[in-house]
């Protein structure tokens, strides 16, 4: 196959990369100075390595204009240079946020970090989206420390919202001496400390000194705030000073402060662990008292605390008491009993919970498991086992651990040595409790070399499958110190790392998204002398893959090409995940064709793969065809393609799906309704909805999770039933979450209904502050009823938290080459672009095209909003496409926000104007243009 032809783009986009170690810091390279110096003044004295004298103003300085220019950190030191120079407007964020991200991508992490201090107005989202993007192009966290210390010599003076977060990064670091240093310098100035830095100074002291410091600092506070209480007596309990937590409760309540449900619950979980239960109900009349039995970790905790004090009979009337049950709450009732030794009534709670329609889990199991082994019943463990794998769980270290107790006492080795296999393959022996059972097990079995070995495991003499299995572990969880660590240990027993060893550091790095180091592990494997297989390259490939870096993963493979190692059906899957996931038709096509001619088509989870990149690249009759030539189809090749039609809106087809699925004996699962559901609301299949949801659990005992109740309030309300859409949500037995307000607030929005809308915002921006969807989705509704008024308050709301609209974009593929199209960016071809859409506009409003003048928020005239509808992303990508593409070919556009109104409408038009069909793939389906229709039936 052809190797992966490389992409073009007109604007950059940031490319994820990973953290290196950091250094350690010196104390000495840190001070606060005394002085007073402007954040103007101190950009100005960034050391650049030119000079900028002879520039002189030019009234043609356009800074996105020049921002494009930037290739070099010399050409962002000139740019810098620039602004500083001539512009009067420089530090508004915009420009500041662009001049931070340039240094950054050119290395020049102290730069970007002193802009960021004195240049910017800062806030927790701001803050947090800096140390991302420094940590994702290899900047180290600590640096941001050293860059902090030299300003403060330099006598720049930070608020107290910096102070708290440099605090946190100290405590986090385990830097304790900048923190003291902090610590001195507020003391010496007199600063005002508010609740968030002595907060965040405690838990500085407790993690950094001794915890004595950090109470303390909260001793010496004149006014202890209610924050304040419940973070030191959280900082004591997590210290595990039991005593002096309940102390500062007490004076807490004294304060008249209420202490935090999740204070209260904490106290409640160490009176359990230290038996003391007159403390426990003491604890308990305070919940009564402020009404905190309603939350239901408290409850939960109740509940445990008397069972651990053996008084049963007041843990079960606390579970009764509560109004809402939810599966924490069974576990905990459930394992009461069992633990005292009432198996039956174990068993019969069990029944309670599932004619309650609260699915057990794991813990559940583990808790009958656990209590029968315990009270002797070790044959019930068996069937316990037995009956849990049945039912579709998979036994975890707790599970082994009882098992191997029963194994122990029946004396039935063989069954053990089964149960030891598993552990080994389940990678469960880097747990101390079930490696001690089987070493335990094997001990009083008589058979001592099996016994030597676990043992063997557990000490210094480790074979290479043991350091193995470890390591694996550690890495596929991102553990990559201890997984190094581990492997160094090992090598100075004299074991060298194998490609098995090497290829579970690759695949975790490539995993979490760390793929620089997991392509540098492999050139590690050439040093040393083996050679990389494909097992190597694939981890790389699938690691990128699954932590949705795609075009990483892409150029992984063009790499795995050149060094002339040959792809297995694992590495296609994963490349055909790529090309869905960036809806690359013709790559994956070509993999399609590679697949064919190497006899990897017959394998159902690359067909399964080709499926799901065909849906998400526009051609569902490519799809379908696949998905018709598989001889042995799976559940999930039948989800795969189900969900497929759902997104494109093809509610009858989706339904015709799962009725031949249906006939095919194939037994359907959470994510076969999800998907039905989704095709149901994406057509306005009412009826259908309520009859699949209804049968859910009916028919097939699946309880119904938060998706399909989304996937239903969002089919009502679609449908225009807003009041049934809300009684739905009131009778839910799950608490609606922001995909359950958001799914109204949509419909609140096609059906215009602005006080169902106020109320779902009000929820949304409550659940999700900074997601700036849901402000647009209001503005965009005040805007239709023209309420400038209320247009402004969002606004202004927004700006007090600091919520910025995300980028918008939309990108078409024309050759093999992305085209991206960026609101406020320019296009090279704009001029030729604007030409033809003008034309084209003037051809549709001969056919009955309206601009829809309602989807621009901004408070100016008609003439002028139907200027800024032009200007729409998403109308750019298309016309280029119209323009740059054949004329039978058809354009597949993608964009990553909810297409609107009147850009719907446009491209419908756009279709029957230039006979051509238009794909458009939006941030939650697809619509697929034609003749002047969409797919979606404008059901949207």
């Amino acid at each position: 196959m052809d190797r992966v032809a490389p992409f073009q783009r007109y604007f950059t986009l940031s490319q994820s990369q990973n953290p290196i170690k950091p250094k350690k810091v010196s104390p000495a390279s840190v001070a606060l100075g005394p002085a007073l110096i402007s954040p103007a003044s101190q950009l100005s004295n960034l050391s650049l390595s030119y000079s900028w004298s002879h520039l002189s103003p030019s009234p043609a300085f356009h800074f996105s204009d020049d921002l494009k220019e930037v290739n070099s950190l010399e050409s962002v030191k000139v740019l810098h240079a620039r602004l500083l120079k001539m512009s009067n407007s420089w530090s508004s964020d915009s420009m500041t946020k662009s001049l931070i991200s340039s240094y950054v991508k050119f290395n020049d992490f102290r730069a970007a970090t002193t802009i960021f201090f004195v240049g910017f107005a800062r806030n927790y989202v701001f803050w947090s989206s800096f140390l991302d993007e420094l940590q994702s192009c290899g900047g180290q966290t600590r640096r941001v420390l050293e860059v902090f210390g030299e300003l403060c010599g330099k006598g720049v003076v930070f608020d107290s919202k910096v102070l708290t977060l440099v605090l946190k990064m100290c405590a986090s670091l385990m830097d304790p001496w900048l923190g003291l240093q902090i610590h001195a310098d507020l003391v010496k100035k007199g600063f005002d400390l508010d609740v968030h830095l002595k907060c965040a100074l405690m838990n500085f002291y407790g993690r950094c000194w001794d915890l004595e410091s950090a109470n303390q600092v909260f001793n010496e506070m004149v006014e202890k705030k209610e924050l304040a209480w419940n973070e030191v007596i959280m900082l004591n309990l997590r210290n595990e000073r039991w005593e002096k937590a309940m102390e500062l409760f007490r004076g807490m309540q004294f304060s008249c402060a209420k202490a935090y449900a999740s204070t209260v619950a904490k106290l409640l979980h160490c009176c359990s662990k230290v038996g003391a239960l007159e403390e426990g109900k003491q604890i308990h009349g305070y919940v009564l008292k402020f009404a905190l039995e309603s939350d239901l970790l408290v409850s939960n905790s109740l509940i445990n605390m008397y069972s651990r004090n053996n008084r049963l009979e007041l843990a079960r009337r606390v579970f009764g008491l509560m109004q809402d049950h939810n599966l924490s709450s069974w576990n905990s009732i459930i394992s009461a009993y069992a633990t005292h030794g009432y198996l039956n009534d174990a068993w019969n709670l069990l029944k309670e919970m599932e004619s309650s329609d609260v699915k057990h889990d794991i813990i559940t199991w583990n808790c009958l498991l656990s209590g029968h082994a315990l009270h002797g019943s070790h044959k019930a463990v068996l069937k316990i086992f037995r009956r849990m794998q049945v039912v579709g769980f998979r036994p975890n270290s707790s599970s082994i651990t009882s098992v191997l107790q029963a194994v122990i006492e029946l004396g039935i080795l063989k069954f053990g040595r089964e149960i030891h296999g598993y552990v080994i393959r389940n990678e469960l022996d880097y747990d101390a409790y079930v490696v001690t059972s089987l070493l335990d097990m094997y001990v009083k079995h008589n058979d001592l070399g099996k016994a030597q070995a676990v043992f063997s495991c557990m000490k210094s003499k480790r074979n290479i499958v043991a350091w193995n299995t470890l390591i694996s572990g550690y890495s596929f969880k991102g553990l990559f110190d201890d997984a190094r660590k581990l492997m160094n240990e090992m090598e100075e027993e004299g074991i060298t790392p194998d490609l098995v060893t090497w290829n579970s550091l690759i695949s975790g790095y490539s995993m979490w998204g760390q793929g620089d180091e997991a392509l540098g592990l492999i050139h590690q494997v050439k040093s040393s002398g083996m050679s990389p297989n494909v097992v190597s390259w694939t981890a790389l490939v699938s690691g990128s893959s699954q932590n949705g870096s795609y075009r990483e993963s892409l150029e992984f493979f063009s790499q795995m090409q050149r060094e002339g190692i040959r792809p297995n059906s694992v590495t296609l899957s994963s490349l055909l995940r790529n090309c869905g996931g960036l809806s690359l038709l013709q790559k994956g096509k070509e993999i399609h064709s590679f697949s064919i001619k190497n006899g990897f088509i017959e394998d159902v989870f690359v067909a399964t793969a080709l499926i799901d990149m065909y849906c998400k690249s526009g051609n569902l009759k490519a799809a379908y065809e696949v998905f018709e030539r598989i001889e042995n189809k799976t559940l999930a090749t039948w989800n795969c393609l189900i969900m497929g039609f759902a997104i494109y809106g093809l509610g009858k087809e989706v339904v015709s799906l799962f009725e031949q699925m249906l006939g095919a004996d194939i037994i359907p699962d959470a994510i076969t309704f999800t998907a039905v559901l989704s095709g149901c609301k994406n057509s306005g299949l009412v009826n259908e909805g309520w009859k699949y949801f209804d049968s859910m659990s009916s028919d097939y005992g699946i309880i119904p999770t938060i998706e399909h109740y989304s996937c239903m309030v969002d089919l009502l309300g679609r449908a225009g039933y807003l009041d049934e859409a809300w009684d739905f949500m009131q009778s839910m037995p799950l608490k609606p979450d922001a995909t359950i307000w958001g799914a109204l607030l949509g419909s609140c929005r096609i059906h215009k209904n602005i006080q169902l809308a106020e109320i779902a915002s009000k929820k949304l921006f409550e659940l999700e502050p900074y997601n700036s969807a849901n402000y647009v989705l209001m503005l965009n509704l005040y805007a239709m009823f023209d309420r400038w008024g209320d247009v402004e308050c969002i606004k202004d709301l927004m700006s007090d938290i600091g919520v910025k609209n995300g980028q918008v974009w939309s990108w078409v593929e024309i050759d093999q080459i992305i085209h991206v199209f960026c609101a406020g960016e320019n296009h090279p071809d704009e001029g030729e672009i604007y030409y033809e859409l003008y034309h084209l506009v003037s051809e549709m409003k001969k056919l009955g095209y309206k601009p829809d003048v309602k989807c621009v928020y901004q408070n100016i005239d008609d003439s002028e909003k139907e200027k800024v509808l032009l200007s729409h992303t998403e109308k750019l990508a298309i016309t280029y496409g119209l323009i740059k593409s054949r004329s039978i070919t058809p354009i597949r556009v993608i964009k990553n926000s909810r297409i609107c109104p009147d850009c719907h409408t446009a491209a419908k038009y756009m279709s029957l104007v230039k006979n051509r069909e238009i794909f458009l793939r939006d941030g939650s389906r697809f619509h697929h243009f034609s003749e002047g229709k969409c797919s979606c039936n404008d059901c949207w």
